[in-house]
């Protein structure tokens, strides 16, 4: 029952984002734009088709995609606390779209598909990186605060070199990467939305595979072990999934703060469960539909406007993990 309510709210956002944007459209003419009918203004068909229907599904596959590598970061490395921006692997994914825009402006000025296949191509690096040096902090490492302190001080470093690369850059590459680090889901066009549907649908079916693996690592790494898994072999797929996941999305709407770290929280708890079985289908409609309620957010009426997404995150994260840092005691899925 929980998995249709929530269905059924995804897709009510799904239909708030059509229907809710800068230019009034009317209810009946979105349905009509929807169902392909020809009775209905152009300009309101360009605007749904080309501008809303790509923003709502990139949120609603971003939300997913951040969301699950959120919670296999968690289990990982048994603490609440980790999330794909908390552990540095967001800032590895920004400082290689950095390193890409910010080359002395050359990949900036170059159009059409090689612009986005070099971005992705080097969120991808740089959120490789950021794994490596994870997986070999968690092998020296044992406790989980240390790691996750071990995260973000590697997020700085990535953030510094950032500073750096900004500084020494040409204007125009400054701008691009400023525009795109606000994060934003309306910056997808319809050539680029079935690379992004693609990519992050292909690794969220890998992620369901994971389920009984994560619920051996989830009892510990000793159990794991005698369940016939390989931990370190294990933890390297998990973290290369979740890092992929991040550095796809990163690469087209920017850095998102909060989604990744309070979704699967909020799915244990809607749920009650540990279980990976459920919990990864959860994760996954919780992430869609919370971040297409951002996406929604995002929107000024009666102006040209929409905020950047990361301005109304943290007011849906934020609680979250304050909840989850006064009840630690509480929370026994990590003890």
């Amino acid at each position: 029952m929980r998995f249709i309510l929530i269905f059924i709210l995804m897709l009510l956002m799904v239909f708030a984002s059509m229907l809710y944007g800068t230019v009034d459209i009317p209810p009946a003419d979105v349905l009509k734009v929807l169902t392909g009918s020809d009775s209905v203004d152009q300009v309101y068909r360009i605007i749904v088709l080309e501008s809303r229907l790509p923003m709502a599904f990139t949120a609603l596959f971003a939300g997913a995609s951040l969301s699950v590598a959120g919670l296999m970061l968690q289990t990982t490395f048994q603490n609440p606390l980790a999330g794909p921006s908390i552990l540095g692997v967001s800032s590895g994914a920004s400082l290689g779209v950095a390193v890409v825009m910010l080359s002395g402006g050359t990949l900036v000025a170059v159009p059409g598909v090689l612009q986005y296949i070099s971005t992705i191509v080097g969120a991808i690096i740089g959120a490789g990186i950021v794994i490596f040096f994870l997986l070999l902090f968690s092998s020296v490492l044992r406790g989980a605060a240390h790691l996750l302190i071990a995260g973000i001080m590697i997020g700085y470093i990535a953030s510094s070199v950032i500073s750096l690369l900004n500084y020494f850059a040409p204007a125009e590459g400054v701008k691009s990467y400023v525009v795109w680090g606000l994060g934003s889901f309306g910056g997808v066009s319809v050539r680029e939305l079935p690379v992004v549907l693609v990519s992050s649908g292909i690794l969220l079916l890998l992620s369901l595979m994971f389920a009984k693996p994560l619920n051996a690592l989830l009892l510990g790494e000793r159990y794991a072990a005698n369940m016939g898994y390989s931990v370190r072999r294990l933890r390297t797929l998990l973290l290369s999934v979740a890092g992929l996941l991040t550095a796809v999305i990163t690469a087209f709407c920017g850095p998102i703060g909060f989604i990744g770290l309070a979704v699967p929280h909020i799915a244990r708890m809607i749920f009650k469960t540990s279980n990976h079985i459920i919990l990864i289908p959860a994760t996954i409609l919780c992430g869609g539909t919370l971040a297409l309620m951002c996406s929604v957010l995002t929107v000024i009426p009666a102006t040209t406007g929409v905020m950047p997404i990361n301005a109304v995150t943290p007011f849906a994260g934020v609680p979250v993990i304050l909840y989850i840092l006064v009840n630690r005691r509480k929370i026994r899925y990590f003890n």
